[in-house]
């Protein structure tokens, strides 16, 4: 089975509107020094309206932005020295655009999904059957330079920007797989990410269902009811989803996966700065009929992925299995800037549906099933001989038949 997510390294999510951002974005202070100064001051001062106004929970002094941008030269330099947010981040023009074509689930690339580890860009996943995949590359190998441009000190908005581009285009990287370095010619296609790329009758006898879900896009709600759709003509009775190192996406699919199942309750609650909490009300029209679910998590379940959860959770919908999930339960907004880039702002944080704060502590499975890194990494890559999580899910779901 696949996984296309991140196991414990920060990767890049893509999101539109109100959104939610998994990882961290890390601009060490050697790479900030070497900002160009090509951007202007009227970006500049939307930048520092934008993050004065809107906000979430931290106090922002205008005079620690200033002196960031200063010091520093560039407006993402300008964020890291004034704001311990790893989500409110600046991004260009190029990186801006790559993003809303990645939130369609749809883009010119090579398929990799990426993330800083060691202050180096670094592959966390190729996704079957793309470039990346078939030109051999695995997890953990570093990129250390992206056609001769040198990653030292790259975010992940500036790879993915100069990874992604028209297919038929070609790109060499330069790869570090543990002390051996080599060059790879790739020729990049239209990738087109599926969030439900697994779903089938995984017990016959008692009619247990699978669904895999790996992110939350604009497509995943349609792909979602179309799986469980066939399932239920194939006689489902009961349902496995597994959220395992699904980094998240969108707040608008994840609010709509939610819905699907939680009837009578909020699916989960909006915070601001003031603390003023706002409900979002299920839906009950064409809610679901409740059978017997497991969800399985880890600690690459992020954002999106732990609303779902913990709205299944606490509305006592399904039983968690699995490990701790990551933690992320802080909401970015997106902002198009005048000159064609943007910024996300972390403006508000979210509750779970029963009203917990998971913000650095995640959600507690119902029932810890732990497994090694090497056996997490085969599951992932759909290598393992045995799936002790998907096994004591499969047993919870038989006890419920």
């Amino acid at each position: 089975m696949s996984r296309k997510a991140t196991l414990t390294v920060v990767i890049i999510a893509v999101l539109l509107g109100v959104t939610l951002f998994y990882g961290s974005y890390q601009v060490s202070s050697q790479g900030e020094e070497r900002g160009t100064g090509q951007e202007s001051i009227g970006t500049v001062l939307e930048v520092i309206a934008l993050v004065k106004t809107r906000h979430y929970y931290q106090p922002v002094s205008t005079f620690d932005l200033i002196k960031g941008w200063v010091l520093t030269g560039t407006i993402n330099g300008m964020l890291r020295h004034a704001l311990e947010d790893p989500y409110t981040r600046h991004m260009d023009a190029i990186a801006f655009e790559n993003m809303m074509n990645t939130t369609t689930g749809v883009y010119g690339g090579i398929g990799l999904s990426v993330g800083i580890l060691d202050e180096r860009v670094t592959v966390v996943s190729p996704i079957k059957g793309t470039p990346g995949e078939r030109a051999g590359l695995r997890r953990g190998d570093k990129i250390v330079a992206i056609n001769g441009k040198d990653t030292t000190y790259m975010t992940l908005d500036e790879a993915v920007s100069l990874m992604r581009g028209p297919e038929n285009t070609e790109i060499d990287l330069t790869i570090q797989r543990d002390e051996e370095v080599f060059e790879v010619h790739i020729v990049r296609e239209l990738i087109n990410v599926i969030s439900v790329p697994e779903y089938y009758i995984i017990d016959e006898e008692y009619g247990i269902g699978y669904v895999e879900i790996t992110n939350f896009s604009e497509r995943t709600y349609e792909e979602l009811v179309e799986a469980l759709d066939a399932l239920d003509a194939q006689g489902q009775r009961a349902l496995i989803i597994d959220l395992r190192h699904n980094p998240g996406g969108t707040l608008s699919s994840a609010l709509k996966v939610a819905n699907e199942f939680v009837s009578g309750a909020p699916l989960l609650y909006l915070e601001d700065k003031e603390g003023n909490r706002t409900p979002f009300e299920s839906i009950d029209v064409g809610t679901r009929k409740p059978i017997p679910m497991v969800v399985l998590i880890n600690g690459g379940s992020a954002s999106a992925s732990e609303i779902v959860s913990g709205a299944l959770q606490d509305n006592g919908l399904a039983t968690l299995v699995g490990t701790t999930t990551f933690g992320k339960g802080l909401v970015q907004s997106l902002y198009p800037l005048r000159d064609g880039s943007a910024l996300t702002v972390t403006e508000q944080g979210y509750l779970t549906s029963g009203g917990k704060d998971i913000n650095g502590v995640g959600i507690e499975p119902d029932i810890v099933v732990e497994v090694t890194l090497e056996e997490e990494e085969a599951i992932y890559l759909g290598e393992a001989e045995y799936d002790p999580q998907l096994e004591k899910g499969l047993e919870v779901l038989r006890s419920h038949l």
